[in-house]
């Protein structure tokens, strides 16, 4: 009995595998006409279509083939922009522009601000990342082209049809082999047989959530484009306070100024003196030691 499950089990798995390939295969040729339809007939070993009177070619034309053009032609498009704009109020051009995504149905994804400033003057740059519906991308490029100076635009458009066809199309098969493994997996009785195949139902389900997030992170960059704006208020004019000659002081401020000046002096004497204090002590022990030394020394020779 054992010897019989097991001889089930490995058969199982190995038409699961070769399911697995085909269904790889059909994904990653993209242009062979295979479509979720075929693997999951192949799957469950349903029957395939019965060829038209007009033979192979009529078929796959009219069946597969036309399903795998009606996907093709609805093109899977992400666009994405960036825009340098230069404007006069930095918080204004922001309000507006976030009042502009989400009356098209879009919301801020990200926004950075950065307030320079030289001398009393102050200037902001910063960057939002709006995300917007795909349907609404070229109003809002003109809404954004008006709201300052345009300084530069890049654009780009992105076609993923075949990526998110062959991820469908491996999600698909994906799924079909986890039911299969799910009810090899209630037939099992035998202990080794059971953990083999919930081993194998594990990595089957772990390769569809990674497939479903691919899949579900383009149709989101399909759904809404990526606008990059970046906005900077104009640096101001920076003048320097004037200076006028020394000769040209008046007296008064001349006498205040000097007055100042040796106060400084006399402080950063009395700050000096502090800090050469203590060094001054510590030289001066050795010293004072070395002449009296020297004087005792000299009287005695000198008797």
């Amino acid at each position: 009995m054992r010897r019989g499950s097991l001889a089930t089990v490995c058969c199982v798995l190995l038409v699961v595998l070769a399911g697995c390939s085909g269904a790889g295969g059909g994904a990653d040729a993209g242009g062979d006409g295979a479509t979720g339809a075929e693997m999951q007939a192949e799957a469950t070993g349903a029957p395939e279509a019965t060829p038209g009177p007009e033979g192979d070619d009529a078929a796959g034309g009219d069946g597969a083939g036309a399903n795998v053009n009606a996907q093709v032609s609805e093109r899977q498009l992400i666009y994405e922009a960036t825009v340098q704009l230069r404007v006069d109020d930095y918080d204004a051009a922001r309000a507006d522009l976030t009042a502009m995504a989400r009356e098209r149905g879009g919301y801020v994804g990200s926004s950075r601000t950065q307030v320079r400033g030289e001398g009393n003057e102050t200037w902001t740059t910063g960057q939002l990342v709006l995300r917007v519906p795909s349907d609404n991308y070229s109003a809002a490029m003109e809404a954004i082209n008006g709201t300052g100076e345009v300084r530069s635009v890049e654009q780009s458009t992105r076609d993923v049809t075949e990526q998110i066809v062959d991820l469908e199309a491996r999600l698909e098969s994906l799924r079909a082999e986890r039911d299969r493994l799910r009810e090899l997996y209630d037939r099992a009785n035998d202990t080794e047989d059971v953990l083999a195949v919930q081993r194998e139902l594990s990595d089957v389900q772990t390769e569809i959530e990674r497939t479903q997030a691919r899949l579900q992170s383009l149709e989101r960059r399909v759904a809404y484009s990526t606008i990059t704006v970046e906005l900077h208020e104009p640096r101001p004019d920076y003048e320097p306070p004037e200076r006028t000659a020394w000769h040209e002081t008046p007296l008064t401020e001349a006498f205040l100024e000097s007055v100042n000046g040796v106060i400084v002096l006399a402080r950063g004497a009395v700050v000096l003196a502090a800090y050469a204090l203590p060094y001054l002590l510590v030289l001066a022990v050795p010293v004072v030691g070395v002449a009296l030394g020297y004087r005792s020394a000299r009287g005695r020779f000198g008797d």
